[in-house]
């Protein structure tokens, strides 16, 4: 196999999205080295999210073509099976994309009022956005788990990014601890996987060892399917893994909230299905039942202590708690059917992606003269 062959056969095409997010991000960071006082460079990053969208449009419905019956098959893998093209990681990068485009439209003026540097705010956004896109596709434990982890630092670093203001650095701390503590639930769980299947990485020849060695049933399954669940309730932000939430919420940043409530929690849904539809499917009633009790947890935890609340942030870090209870109640039952399916999206579409932004921009719009986060102010 020559040069020539290898490229072709790496499937590049599948990437272009996040390759146009990439090469935005480079040229903006080039514009701000060479031309120090150009304002220009802010439009490049919403120019390559605005096309990336386009993109993705376009390969939907290319695949739109395929049978419904392989909604979730798609001959469309790329980087020797690192990534999956199919239906459902298009739906997901469209909606992590649209949220970092919005959310970079709220964060100007933003910026603008509290005086910090925005080349470097933009550089961590669509660093973010481009780790949560590529876990929507990853097919495999390597690529999952570094596109989370990049997705999870650039949080990080965003949740803290108004160095001089107390509370965010704590909610960057604890952000930064519980999200370091929930990564090692997770890769611990993942690590049990990799020895169970011999040393498999791709999801698919890792589930087919599973049920080849007779380990699906093992108790070293369990414990996997444990860690991993735990891993990804803390990601979702699902009751009783939310302690972090109202906390990281208060202290960061209004367009980083807006960020974490929408593509932060897409990509934690994407994590889930990709994870348990495909290498769990042996224990379908099992984390069916688990992922039941998390859902009532959360939305009774989230709305009935989103009452009580008196600052606003807090009060829809609590709502926030509440939604991922819905949205593991959908999850939960997507296997029901595809008219099932295609209901969730519209739910995804429809109702979490325009009111997670409309409430944020609520906030930032309401309070551009005299900032304030206690209700008392709305009344």
């Amino acid at each position: 196999m020559d040069f020539r062959d290898l490229i072709a056969s790496l499937h590049a095409e599948i990437l272009f999205p996040e390759g146009v997010i990439i090469l935005s991000l480079l040229v903006t960071i080039l514009v701000d080295l060479i031309f120090e006082k150009n304002t220009l460079f802010k439009w490049i990053p919403v120019g390559g999210l605005a096309l990336s969208l386009v993109i993705l449009i376009f390969q939907w419905q290319l695949n739109s073509r395929v049978e419904i019956g392989t909604f979730f098959e798609n001959p469309q893998i790329g980087f020797l099976g690192s990534f999956q093209g199919d239906s459902l990681s298009i739906v997901f990068r469209f909606f992590i994309a649209l949220s970092a485009l919005l959310c970079i439209l709220l964060s100007y003026e933003y910026i603008e009022k509290t005086r910090t540097a925005l080349i470097e705010f933009l550089v961590l956004f669509i660093t973010a956005a481009v780790g949560g896109m590529l876990l929507a596709g990853a097919n495999d434990l390597v690529t999952l788990f570094v596109s989370l982890e990049t997705l999870g630092l650039s949080s990080y670093l965003l949740t803290g990014y108004m160095k001089r203001d107390l509370r965010s650095n704590e909610a960057a701390l604890k952000y930064l601890l519980i999200g370091a503590v929930s990564s090692s639930f997770l890769l611990y769980g993942l690590s049990w996987l990799y020895g169970l299947s011999g040393g498999h990485l791709e999801l698919n020849y890792l589930i087919a060892s599973l049920l080849a060695t007779n380990s699906a049933q093992s108790f070293s399954c369990w414990l996997a399917l444990l860690f991993i669940t735990v891993g990804i309730s803390f990601k979702i932000s699902a009751a009783p893994f939310h302690q972090w939430t109202p906390d990281v919420y208060q202290g960061s940043p209004t367009p980083v909230v807006a960020f974490l409530s929408v593509a932060s929690k897409t990509a934690g849904l994407a994590l889930a299905i990709r994870i348990l539809v495909i290498v769990f499917p042996f224990m379908e009633a099992q984390w069916h039942l688990v992922f039941e009790i998390l859902a009532v947890l959360s939305m009774i935890v989230g709305n009935c202590v989103a009452i009580t609340q008196t600052s606003l942030k807090r009060m829809l870090g609590y709502s926030s708690i509440g939604q991922a209870g819905f949205f593991i109640n959908w999850f939960n039952y997507w296997l029901w059917g595809w008219l099932c399916k295609y209901v969730n999206l519209h739910f995804l579409l429809y109702f979490h992606e325009p009111r997670g932004f409309c409430r944020y921009y609520f906030i930032w719009f309401t309070n551009r003269n005299r900032p304030t986060e206690r209700l008392r102010r709305f009344i």
